[in-house]
């Protein structure tokens, strides 16, 4: 038998709790993303590729992708799709075919209400492919990530997307003209029509906003009440907010392949080109494989080359993330030092102005045990990782209104709700950079190293809020930045300015 070797990374177990119910049906049929290495033996250095030529520089080598077709051909296995600028190969075919193909033996499991086809242990490939391939994802198809949002029982206080940009003082006389922004949904459905009944109450002419399909998924309305507010919220915020920004959201299966194929798809989609990426779906770093963090990681960070900003939310769980082991653990991909993360406050207002704002006592936040401390953060005063882990990256970099009750009016499947959530907080930046972008006329790009080499306003008004109250359970608000609200959140006007001159 031919010498075969394990993809580093790849090692998986069951879920806590998790029923094995018996042998996955070997004639049910599944694809399987393959994330190939990089032509380019270091990462990207330049910044405003466009995604051709990012695609000829970075993507994927032409003889690699012909190794796993070749290897694909020799397992029965379909190749369906193979883009060089994601560096990805998706093959589809039977399940006994995958557990022979990549040495697996698929199971079909219980956790909870969830039945899901899964794996322990890693994944082997041919020797041949040692190095080539990075990560193999889709064969467990457990679901990899949750919305980061709250629907209000019955919210003391709620605002309108347009009420909390003005009371961040978003700069006015722009609509975010030019820009695209792209949204990430990992289930749920998107209604045009709830969503021009929606702007149209606020005085708003609604685009038609674009649906990708991703790995087969479709716009789903109507199936889950928490996905679908998320879509909605995501798609209202931005559309309210930036209302000639283009809307672009795709649709992907929520596991580790569907999440890593909708970022990449995103980010590297020429027809609709996103500017800005909005991601409100997550899970604690702990619930990945290193292959499938590995993977999103890279994908994400493509998109600095590209000069497209990636904003995620930062978790609604409070320091623990929703993890009930005591410890704290950081969100992910919130806690990529590509990604802009977003953490969340509660707001209060009277007459049009902020009348005070601490931090959401669920916002998620923290410090990375995996991604280690970057050099833009460095001033930031971090406090030290979890023990024994490589980590030290801060969580989140900024912050915006989260708590549900003092959440966003939105239309949900034709009824009128209040919700809030991190969630909240991904497509109102999202927002505000489309602004800024149109303002600039150029893209922000990757942002973090930018905001934070703006001056400290401790004593005066600067560009962003400094939120100095409040806690998320491990970890309390204080002057600078904080692992509950980051540096803060925004005073629109200023930031605008403060960042037109950079590069």
């Amino acid at each position: 038998m031919a010498q075969r070797w394990v993809v580093p990374g790849s090692e998986r177990a069951h879920l806590p709790g998790t029923r094995v119910l018996g042998d996955a049906d070997p004639s049910e049929s599944a694809s399987v993303t393959l994330i190939l290495r990089s032509k380019a033996p270091q990462p990207p250095t330049e910044v405003g590729l466009s995604r051709q030529a990012f695609a000829d520089r970075y993507g994927a080598d032409d003889a690699d992708v012909s190794k796993v077709a070749a290897f694909a051909r020799e397992h029965g296995l379909r190749v369906v799709e193979s883009s060089i600028g994601r560096r990805s190969v998706t093959l589809e075919g039977s399940v006994a075919q995958l557990n022979v193909a990549f040495g697996v033996s698929l199971k079909r499991c219980q956790a909870g209400d969830v039945i899901y086809r899964g794996r322990e242990g890693g994944i082997t490939l041919p020797s041949d492919l040692s190095g080539v391939v990075e990560a193999v994802l889709g064969l467990d198809d457990r679901p990899q990530a949750a919305p980061r949002v709250r629907i209000a029982a019955q919210a003391a206080v709620s605002f309108t997307p347009p009420q909390i940009a003005q009371l961040y003082d978003f700069p006015g006389g722009l609509d975010g003209s030019g820009q695209c922004v792209g949204i990430i949904e990992l289930g749920g459905g998107f209604s045009q029509s709830d969503f021009a009944t929606y702007l149209s109450g606020l005085g708003i002419a609604a685009q038609t906003v674009t649906v990708v399909s991703v790995d087969g998924a479709s716009n789903s309305p109507g199936q889950d009440q928490n996905a679908d507010v998320e879509v909605m919220l995501d798609a209202e915020i931005v559309g309210a907010v930036a209302p000639g920004a283009r809307i672009a959201i795709y649709f992907a299966p929520n596991t580790d392949q569907g999440f890593v194929d909708a970022v990449t798809t995103a980010i590297h989609d020429a027809k609709n080109a996103p500017s800005i990426v909005s991601i409100s779906w997550g899970a604690a770093e702990s619930n990945w494989t290193q292959q499938g963090r590995d993977a999103l990681n890279g994908a994400i960070a493509a998109a600095e080359a590209l000069a497209v900003t990636v904003c995620a939310a930062s978790g609604d769980g409070g320091s623990s993330d929703g993890v009930s082991d005591g410890a704290s653990h950081a969100d992910f991909p919130a806690s990529s030092p590509y990604v802009l993360g977003c953490g969340g406050t509660t707001l209060l207002a009277s007459g049009g102005t902020i009348g005070s704002e601490v931090a959401w006592s669920d916002s998620g936040g923290g410090v990375s045990s995996i991604f280690a401390l970057p050099s833009w953060q460095s001033g930031a005063n971090v406090p030290a990782p979890p023990a024994n882990t490589p980590g030290g990256r801060g969580v989140p970099d900024v912050s915006g209104d989260a708590d549900p009750n003092s959440g966003y009016q939105l239309r949900v499947d034709g009824s009128a709700l209040v919700a809030g959530g991190t969630s909240a907080v991904a497509p109102l930046w999202a927002a505000l950079i489309a602004l800024m972008n149109q303002k600039r006329g150029t893209n922000l790009g990757f942002l973090n190293a930018k905001i934070y080499a703006l001056p400290g306003y401790p004593n005066n008004p600067g560009p962003l809020h400094d939120i100095t109250s409040g806690s998320n359970g491990a970890y309390s608000a204080a002057a600078g930045w904080d692992p509950c609200t980051g540096l803060g959140t925004p005073d629109g006007g200023r930031l605008v300015q403060a960042l037109l001159p950079l590069g």
